[in-house]
């Protein structure tokens, strides 16, 4: 099990960026994937961006070419950098980690993106 903690949140306006970060109660190197998802008010939980502990990443069609993720596996942190935001972006991001099959969730960030 790992304990994550999110923090990097907050209000950016349309066009703007934003870097989430998640930070691991014990080393991730043996991690094999972790990822951030996001929730929207009313709508599922969607996966945004994962990347493996060898660095390959994948995006979600919507945040493609706009978000990139990436993990320092000696800092034990998995981080979001986010650019270009609309206001469909907004939601509340939550960094995840696969362990022995199952999700172990951190507690969430909110990301608003409005003028």
């Amino acid at each position: 099990q790992v304990q994550l903690v999110e923090s990097g949140g907050g209000l950016v306006q349309p066009g703007g960026s934003l870097t989430l970060s998640c930070a691991a109660s014990r080393s991730i190197s043996s991690i094999y994937i972790m990822g951030w998802y996001r929730q929207a008010p009313g709508k599922s939980r969607e996966l945004v961006a994962s990347i493996t502990s060898g660095g390959s990443a994948n995006y979600a069609d919507s945040v493609a070419g706009r978000f990139t993720i990436s993990r320092d596996n000696a800092k034990n942190t998995v981080s979001l950098q986010m650019n270009s935001l609309k206001p469909e972006d907004t939601a509340v991001y939550y960094c995840c980690a696969g362990v022995l099959g199952r999700p172990n969730w951190g507690q969430g960030t909110q990301v608003t993106v409005s003028s």
